[in-house]
């Protein structure tokens, strides 16, 4: 257990731990999210564990324009305004700042940089692959922000109008069976399958660290999300980190 790495995420509130603690959550760390107790990080590091500490901070401004954007109330703040807490805070976790092995000032970064950036400092030096990250989405949501690529299989037989299959998701099993067995679809993903052979080492070779692919349906329920299943296991076969989120499954 003492060969176990170890990274507590933590920082100030607004900062982006959450988005942080998901980035390290796809390349397969365990983490702790907020846990200021200086003397057990201490206790563990004199016992052997190996135990890292990410802080994230970022501009009083950012922080309070980030707050009144979301509308949320500073855990500190609730009889002052929401600088006070944001000050109060950072006098709080001053000691904990002090004793971080990494911070990062998130202030100018949007989410995918943080992810990049959080992502870098943990990844395995020896672990020389990028990061993936598939999703599936409908097109009726528009497309994902994040995308560098995207990839409209629309022109799969759709199981939205089987009656018996349409209130499934590409999960059941009797979705992904309908989706998968034409001519098109095993046509279509062993294409895909070439395509990522030939690209991804490609990207991997310019330095790129993080892809993401997104697969789209109309309504992002049945087909995109087969598909991404599909790619998903392809590139877990191939040892890559790759994650996978279903963004629209789950809407009517």
């Amino acid at each position: 257990m003492k060969n176990l790495r170890v990274v507590i995420i933590t920082g100030m509130s607004g900062s982006g731990k959450t988005t942080s603690l998901r980035a390290l959550e796809d390349i397969g760390f365990f983490c702790v999210d907020n846990l200021p107790y200086p003397q057990i990080f201490k206790q563990l590091n004199e016992k052997g564990y190996k135990i890292e500490i990410l802080f994230l901070d970022a501009g009083d401004d950012a922080l309070l324009h980030r707050f009144s954007e979301t509308r949320r109330t500073h855990p500190l703040s609730q009889r002052g305004s929401i600088m006070e807490g944001i000050i109060h805070e950072r006098e709080k976790l001053s000691p904990l700042k002090q004793m971080a092995d990494r911070i990062i000032d998130t202030t100018s970064l949007n989410v995918h940089q943080l992810k990049d950036s959080t992502q870098r400092f943990f990844i395995d030096s020896n672990f020389r692959k990028m990061v993936i990250h598939v999703i599936s989405f409908g097109y009726r949501y528009g497309l994902p922000a994040d995308a560098d690529m995207v990839l409209d299989v629309r022109f799969l037989p759709n199981p939205h109008f089987v009656e018996e299959l349409k209130h499934f998701n590409g999960h059941d099993s009797q979705v992904r069976d309908y989706v998968l067995e034409g001519v098109e679809s095993r046509t279509f993903i062993k294409k895909l399958f070439e395509l990522m052979a030939l690209l991804i080492p490609l990207y991997e070779k310019e330095g790129k660290a993080r892809f993401n692919i997104a697969l789209g349906c109309t309504g992002g329920k049945h087909r995109s999300v087969v598909m991404s299943n599909e790619l998903l296991a392809y590139f877990a076969k191939q040892d890559y980190i790759v994650s996978v989120s279903h963004r629209d499954i789950n809407k009517s």
